[in-house]
């Protein structure tokens, strides 16, 4: 599949802005699953600074400067994906979850596992027993982790309501548990949330997925949004041996694995319709856009999104619809 994504943030302030330097996790991700074909970064007023680099996990980032007044700020992403059915590890064996779980414990002179970073509390995922609580009824003993943690997320699925504007950003990922409502963002911090709580490492994915209207119903231009969803490091069951049988509570060295992506919020893994945008600890780690401003004591945000396939979009777009 060919997706073509415009992302448009617009932001007006006042009074203006003295200076500012900004990052933004605009660029699609270059995997086995996807591939970046063409990419443009649009900025107004021109900024006096410019780069593109990785940051600590990975992803492509834009850091951004400007060093004169300026009232209004309009960032403009074009990208043009093309996408693959990603397998279905979900057949893959992977350890009962409690191995998992001891492998990533400290233990002396082990070995370093790339994904133990993602064990821990960030900041928008603090540790907390009530995310323990939710999680066990799917992680009972020795169910294979994939299992548990696809279990996990049609639980989470059913529990949880899809409410516009029923969280903020800044909105703890335990609040939204306990309201039982909230956005993408708070769905996948949760799952996030749950299996961190159990000793797992998981982490959070930013990026689009394609929509379709309604029966009838045009496509508005600007009304899709980003879109957020977990992944949960599995390792890969050894195969048995008569020689040596896997001892309970322990798994061998740095065993080999994969990611398994979750949408909590569709009750689903995402699949060719979904792009990738970037993955981190939390939404802080890979926001669409972030930064430091001098001035701007108020500001009003403006963001619009389109999720096309390329043929749609060569068509041409119809008159811009933005929407907060």
């Amino acid at each position: 599949m060919k997706l073509h994504v415009l992302h448009d943030t617009r932001y007006d302030y006042h009074p203006a802005v003295e200076n500012a330097q900004h990052v933004a996790h605009l660029k699609p991700l270059d995997s086995a699953h996807q591939r970046v074909r063409q990419h443009a970064l649009r900025i107004s007023p021109e900024p006096a600074q410019l780069r593109e680099a990785l940051d600590v996990y990975g992803n492509a980032c834009h850091f951004f400067a400007f060093q004169s007044p300026h009232s209004e700020l309009l960032v403009s992403a074009e990208s043009l994906v093309d996408t693959a059915p990603p397998p279905d590890r979900r057949a893959l064996p992977t350890p009962a979850w409690e191995l998992v779980r001891e492998q990533f414990r400290y233990h002396s002179g082990a070995h370093w596992q790339p994904a133990l970073e993602y064990v821990f509390a960030s900041p928008c995922i603090p540790r907390d027993e009530a995310f323990a609580d939710f999680a066990r009824p799917s992680f009972t003993p020795g169910r294979p982790l994939a299992e548990a943690a696809w279990d996990l997320m049609q639980r989470l699925h059913r529990h949880m309501v899809y409410e516009s504007l029923s969280t903020q950003v800044n909105t703890p990922a335990l609040q939204a548990l306990q309201q039982g409502k909230g956005v993408c963002q708070d769905f996948a911090h949760i799952l996030v949330a749950c299996c961190r709580a159990l000793g797992l490492p998981a982490r959070y994915v930013s990026g689009y997925l394609l929509t379709t209207p309604a029966a009838g119903q045009p496509r508005l231009i600007g009304s899709d949004a980003s879109h957020a969803w977990a992944s949960v490091f599995c390792p890969i069951a050894p195969a048995p041996s008569p020689t040596e049988p896997q001892q309970a509570g322990a798994l061998k060295g740095s065993a080999p694995g994969f990611w398994l992506d979750l949408d909590p919020t569709n009750d689903r893994a995402p699949g060719e319709d979904y792009i990738t945008l970037a993955t981190g600890r939390d939404f802080l780690d890979v926001s669409p856009m972030r930064g430091v401003i001098r001035g701007g004591a108020s500001h009003v945000l403006s963001v619009a999104v389109t999720v096309r396939q390329a043929e749609e979009a060569s068509a041409g777009p119809a008159a811009a619809d933005c929407h907060d």
